[in-house]
């Protein structure tokens, strides 16, 4: 049941919650950033009362987004291919992590799966042993 409530208010908070303005804005501002991860935590609010799971939470979600380490992860996941494989970093800024020959869809919806699990991992770490 924990599951559950951990998956639903993630996605609470990162789809509905979540403005056009934080969206658009949270990779190149700390305000917008900072407001999602905020909100974004809320729904937590219903799986933990954990000030420290909820703590975990916000932060890591704030970083994550600001810095968007999903595209960053993928680039270093990538970097254990072939060397014929591996996408430069000029490329792979633009890309998702991905190289330029990767369709601009695929790579999208890879960074965003990595972007969403990295997320889980850490909110059921988080609520589970804080």
């Amino acid at each position: 049941m924990i599951a559950l409530g951990i998956v639903l208010a993630h996605l609470a908070g990162d789809y509905i919650l979540q403005t056009h303005w934080m969206a658009t804005q949270k990779t190149s501002r700390w305000a917008p950033a900072i407001a999602h991860g905020i909100t974004y935590t809320l729904p937590y609010t219903l799986v933990t009362q954990s000030p420290s799971a909820l703590f975990v939470i916000a932060g890591t979600h704030i970083v994550i987004d600001r810095f968007r380490l999903a595209r960053h992860l993928m680039w270093l996941k990538n970097q254990f291919a072939p060397k014929a494989f591996r996408p430069l970093w000029v490329e792979a800024k633009v890309n998702g992590g991905y190289a330029a020959s990767t369709p601009a869809w695929m790579a999208v919806w890879l960074m965003i799966i990595a972007d969403n699990t990295v997320h889980l991992l850490i909110n059921t770490a988080a609520v589970l042993w804080l």
